[in-house]
């Protein structure tokens, strides 16, 4: 897993139309790569429409000009962005049956392709969205006395996120008896997982003791076992009320071993708590 949470993951034989499909891939896009696939095929179909027009005879179209094929073109385009937005300001009308009927499938085209596009908008508007912040570094030191693997999360946004469950699996690769190659997992438990408000920041923690899957092993011995720890964070979005998740994995070269965090919590002289984000990375 990337440190934004993405899968390094590539797929190999399966079938290329059914793995993904457009809808999914627009709400997943980037939003300057959506907003660019939608101007593109807003001029792509303009642009096709137009050339339809002209298929359809120099008059087709009662009011365009005749003078050149760029100008008629152009009016043509023109024509077609009016009518597959409804405006219709009536300087350029139709004329015959095949200019109507491809008016009246581009009139048909345009409310869907309005409809569609309205509710790709509406979907990525409000699908909710975790702004939670790990820290870059996961450390392998001694806490209250005891080894354990500790990192921080924090909440970016103002708002709270309600009984946010972190989980964290360690993921490491091992040979059977018989010889096979696996990528097992094994669940990390924490001293806390659940925090029934989750405002500023947490400090997760999980204690290496001999039941720990973690006990034992080395900086070398995660390498060579091309160890992964895999968070996930969930919880109550009391904005939207829907649920959120956001995720982190953290591999051996993102391990530090015996340092700890500075203090990125204090009180300030109102008696308020602040946090400084700015600190979630910093260590002693």
């Amino acid at each position: 897993m990337n440190p934004d949470g993405s899968l390094r993951v590539r797929r190999k034989g399966a079938n290329p139309f059914g793995a993904r499909d457009l809808y999914h891939s627009l709400l997943r896009v980037s939003w300057w790569r959506f907003l660019l696939f939608l101007t593109g095929f807003y001029l792509a179909v303009n642009l096709a429409f137009a050339v339809g027009y002209l298929l359809c005879g120099p008059g087709a179209l009662d009011g365009a000009s005749r003078e050149s094929t760029q100008k008629a073109f152009s009016d043509a385009f023109f024509f077609s962005v009016q009518t597959f937005a409804t405006i219709g300001y009536g300087r350029i009308t139709p004329v015959g049956l095949a200019a109507n009927l491809l008016v009246t499938f581009e009139a048909l085209f345009g409310l869907l392709g309005v409809a569609l596009s309205t509710g790709l908008l509406f979907a990525r508007f409000s699908r909710p969205t975790a702004r939670v912040r790990f820290s870059k570094h996961a450390l392998i030191a001694s806490h209250d006395g005891v080894q354990s693997l500790v990192f921080r999360v924090a909440n970016e946004r103002l708002n709270q996120v309600l009984e946010a469950r972190v989980a964290a699996t360690l993921i490491k690769d091992e040979v059977t008896a018989e010889g096979e190659h696996y990528r097992n997992l094994y669940d990390l438990k924490l001293e806390r997982d659940v925090s029934p408000v989750f405002a500023m920041s947490l400090t997760v923690v999980h204690p290496i003791t001999p039941e720990s899957p973690l006990h034992g092993m080395n900086e070398t011995d995660l390498r060579n076992a091309t160890a992964e720890i895999m968070v996930s964070l969930s919880g109550t979005d009391e904005t939207f009320s829907q649920q959120i998740h956001a995720r982190r994995s953290y591999n051996a070269d993102e391990m530090v071993w015996n340092r700890s965090f500075a203090d990125m919590l204090s009180r300030t002289d109102d008696g308020y708590l602040l946090v400084d984000l700015s600190k979630i990375d910093e260590l002693r």
